[in-house]
């Protein structure tokens, strides 16, 4: 079998034990041992299939058996985990893929044993031998991430590691990075276990990546997880401590805001550095750096610059960039980007590497004890790089020649001083690092994820949504409202509605009488493109407690559903709370001139003119009411304005209307032309613009026999 059949009949298999439907995922599994010669395997599905005969034949006959839910239970575990042996093995022989590429060659040279592994670590850092300290650590990690079903003697001496407070926490992190690794790949019971146990250790660091170990796999295991009451029991003695759910609730904030990182990397590639380099080109042109001299350098920076910045749309992009770094998010990924290519890169292990100065490649050839001093101190201090990103800038500075490098480090320096300095209170009152620490993690797999050479061969953890609020396993720790309210607040804050709506309607079928939840729930929708069920929460809404925001968006939703009538009345109500609104009046206009009532439409217009001097936005359908209502010489006077600003294939053809109603068949004809032209020469869609008009045109006087006549000579004319 191929590497893609063997995956897409083992998913078979783990999918009809997902819907409870075991006989297929027997089926399904008899099949790939049959086909593969794997006979290792069959007396432990003959057991399954057996045992599940025997209990159906039991029940059909009508017996009684208490343990029947136990034994179901336990066979479809034990289907779960034969799937899964059952594709390791197999992709353990074939598959190009990482992980197992690594098993093949790698998984050998290995520690014998975690105990053994525990031994050599402590050797190794009493002696303070590092290389050999970093060498044995990286082989720890790729040992537990490469590891089969953990044995309970295995867990037993991992946990030992885990437990030992005299090893540095470095080996803890990467202990929790491994079985994370791991996890993905293959589901083991134990593994889990480990991760709730490094969840109650001391060091915060350790902790935290634990939480989030244990957070994605319980969303990536939610079917197969209710077979195991072990976990359950261990998630609820886990939330007696008191920071559980706030834990939770952050990280889950954490992988929200990851969402954003390609939306900024966008932003900053196609907004900011283009702006920037626009900007920088201005700059130049009033500036001539060739005749500065000593004098002029004491005077500081030039008014007229930051004039030019201040009245710049970069300035608001700048400020926007800088609260999202505030806030946590990945505004660093896109200058690392390309950044991962060292051979520090190479090992796996070291993507998850917290950053550490003791490292062997700190105190390589090529730089001086103060240069590496002094950035390394800066790196480690740094709570707004991920450790990932931190490596990549030491390297790439040590690349650079001495004079440039003394530079970088200067003006980073500067740069992380300042940073440092506008975080220091909030750092000193910030005991509890959790939500740095969080980020920094997040964005280390984040850069893992997206940017290792083979990350391809990793199921990407950040395409889905990882809503961990939504596992039932959690609901009982994070259906609180203040933790849902946190949770949909921030969606909310960062446009993702179906996210934020799923919770609010959560809350407001709780809270029927709560005004805001319905208002919040209809503007979900709103932003979905579902007007019908955002109008009847709008509506229920205003029955509660009714205010201008939601008279308005009411008015909204029936104007959007095609309903003029109703929508007018809601806008004229807004005009009364809030006189002279331009958009409100504007609106009030359109209902007016849906409902074909063109001399009231024409009031509001006016008046938006009146009111409003510089747009112009009324002036189209001015012109177009006019026509309707037949007053051609003034609907030409407005079509004459509208061209000498800017207009539209649309506004000419309105124009030939009123031209051909005066009957001005040569103007007519010369606007439809234009109006063509506009539109790239597609007759096609001219005619179709143009019968959408028919019954306008007969209103105005012109026989529908006229029609093919004017059609048939503007195509002449062309």
């Amino acid at each position: 079998m191929t590497q893609q059949e063997i995956n897409q009949a083992c998913n078979r298999a783990i999918g009809s034990l997902d819907s409870k439907e075991l006989k297929n995922a027997l089926d399904t599994l008899q099949g790939l041992i049959s086909g593969n010669r794997l006979f290792s395997f069959q007396d432990r599905l003959n057991d399954i299939h057996d045992t599940y005969r025997n209990m159906l034949r039991y029940r059909t006959e009508g017996a009684k058996d208490p343990m029947q839910e136990h034994i179901y239970r336990s066979l479809q575990t034990q289907s779960y985990e034969l799937a899964d042996a059952i594709k390791r093995d197999l992709l353990g022989k074939e598959s190009t893929l990482s992980y197992y590429m690594y098993l093949r060659n790698t998984g050998t040279t290995l520690f014998p044993s975690f105990d053994q592994a525990h031994k050599q670590l402590k050797t190794e850092v009493e002696v303070d031998n590092q290389l050999g300290y970093e060498n044995s650590l990286t082989d720890l990690f790729n040992r537990i991430w490469l590891s089969d079903t953990l044995s309970l003697q295995d867990t037993e001496e991992i946990k030992a590691i885990l437990a030992d407070n005299a090893l540095p926490h470095h080996i803890g992190c990467q202990i929790v990075s491994a079985l994370t690794l791991g996890l993905q790949t293959m589901f083991d019971n134990n593994k889990i276990m480990l991760l709730f146990d490094a969840a109650s250790h001391i060091h915060n660091e350790i902790r935290v990546r634990a939480y989030i170990g244990i957070l994605l796999t319980l969303y990536f295991y939610r079917n197969r997880i209710k077979l195991y009451p072990a976990i359950y029991d261990r998630l609820g003695f886990l939330s007696e401590n008191g920071q559980f759910i706030k834990t939770v609730r952050t990280i889950t904030l954490r992988f929200i805001l990851a969402r954003e990182t390609e939306k900024i990397t966008r932003k900053l590639q196609d907004e900011i550095i283009p702006e920037m380099l626009k900007l920088n080109a201005r700059i130049n042109k009033k500036t001539d750096f060739t005749n500065i001299n000593p004098e002029q350098l004491t005077e500081g920076m030039n008014p007229e610059w930051m004039e030019m910045l201040e009245g710049s749309e970069i300035s608001k992009k700048i400020e926007e960039f800088s609260e999202l770094q505030q806030e946590g998010a990945d505004v660093m990924h896109s200058t690392f980007t390309h950044l991962k290519s060292f051979s520090f890169f190479s090992k796996i292990a070291n993507w998850f590497l917290p950053f550490n100065p003791n490292l062997s490649i700190f105190h390589s050839p090529g730089s001086t004890d103060k240069e590496t001093s002094q950035i390394l101190n800066l790196l480690e201090s740094a709570p707004f790089m991920c450790n990932s990103d931190k490596y990549s800038l030491y390297l790439s500075v040590m690349q650079l020649p001495e004079s440039h490098r003394s530079l970088m480090i200067g003006q980073f320096s500067s740069q992380a001083e300042e940073m440092l300095k506008q975080n220091k209170e909030e750092l000193l009152s910030n005991i509890d690092n959790t939500a740095t620490l969080a980020s920094q993690y997040i964005q280390d797999l984040y850069r893992f994820h997206k940017l290792h050479p083979a990350h391809l061969d990793f199921d990407d953890i950040f395409s889905f949504p990882l809503d961990f609020h939504n596992l039932d396993i959690l609901k009982p720790y994070l259906s609180d409202e203040e933790s849902l309210t946190i949770i949909a607040e921030y969606y909310l804050h960062k446009n993702y509605f179906a996210d934020a709506l799923a919770i609010y309607d959560r809350l407001a079928n709780e809270q029927m009488d709560n005004a805001m939840l319905f208002q919040k729930t209809g503007y979900c929708r709103q932003m979905n493109g579902d007007f019908e069920g955002a109008l009847d929460d709008y509506l229920h809404a205003d029955i509660i407690a009714p205010d201008k925001w939601l008279t308005r968006r009411i008015a909204f939703c029936y104007k959007a559903l095609k309903l003029p009538q109703d929508a007018l009345k809601y806008y004229l109500r807004y005009d009364k709370l809030q006189p002279d609104n331009l958009s409100v009046l504007s609106s009030i206009g359109h209902c007016y001139l849906e409902l074909k009532d063109y001399n009231e439409a024409l009031k509001y217009y006016y008046k938006v003119d009146y009111l409003d001097n510089k747009s112009h936005k009324t002036w189209r359908p001015i012109a177009w009411c006019s026509f309707l209502i037949g007053k051609y010489d003034q609907a030409r006077n407005y079509y004459k304005k509208i061209m000498e600003e800017s207009a539209s294939s649309q506004d000419y053809l309105n124009a030939g209307h009123t031209e051909w109603a005066l009957q001005n068949l040569k103007g007519a004809l010369a606007f439809y032309k234009e109006a063509i032209r506009l539109e790239s020469g597609d007759i096609n869609r001219f005619k179709e613009l143009f019968y959408e008009d028919k019954e306008d045109l007969l209103v105005a006087g012109i026989e529908e026999e006229e029609f093919p006549l004017m059609l048939d000579q503007l195509m002449y004319s062309l």
